[in-house]
């Protein structure tokens, strides 16, 4: 199973640690998508920014 995490909001006026797991993610202007595997790392850092994003359950990878 994996992830496509999509960042639905922009990155002005958040912390800077969302900051960091937002670039650690992959992603890096609105709109954009990854498709990560679904591990609890991921899980955990997709839970820390929630607010910016979007996340979808995708077969395959």
């Amino acid at each position: 199973m994996a992830l496509k995490i999509t960042q639905v909001k922009g990155l002005v006026g958040t912390n800077p640690n969302h900051r960091k797991n937002i670039e650690a993610l992959g992603l890096k202007r609105i709109g954009q998508s990854v498709v990560k595997q679904d591990t609890p790392v991921v899980r955990g850092m997709v839970q820390k920014v929630r607010h910016l994003v979007t996340v979808e359950e995708v077969a395959g990878e």
